[in-house]
């Protein structure tokens, strides 16, 4: 298994909660996600990121109308 690298996770994360522990730590962040009913930010759009709206339904909602946006 391979090493996880923070400091370049973090580079690519659009997380705007500053007070994340989280973040850079992609295994941790998607089990507290998914424990909640959610997906992490990376998985959305930074402008709809930006409201902390990240239940599945907000990312089925947002992926039908936009399509894959990155």
């Amino acid at each position: 298994m391979a090493e996880c690298s923070k400091e370049k996770n973090k580079v690519k994360c659009n997380c705007t909660y500053e007070p994340c522990s989280r973040k850079g730590v992609c295994c941790d962040c998607i089990q507290y996600h998914w424990r909640m009913g959610e997906f992490p930010a990376c998985f959305f759009p930074n402008d709809i990121e930006k409201t902390y709206d990240r239940s599945i339904e907000t990312f089925i909602k947002i992926y039908q109308s936009r399509g894959k946006w990155r």
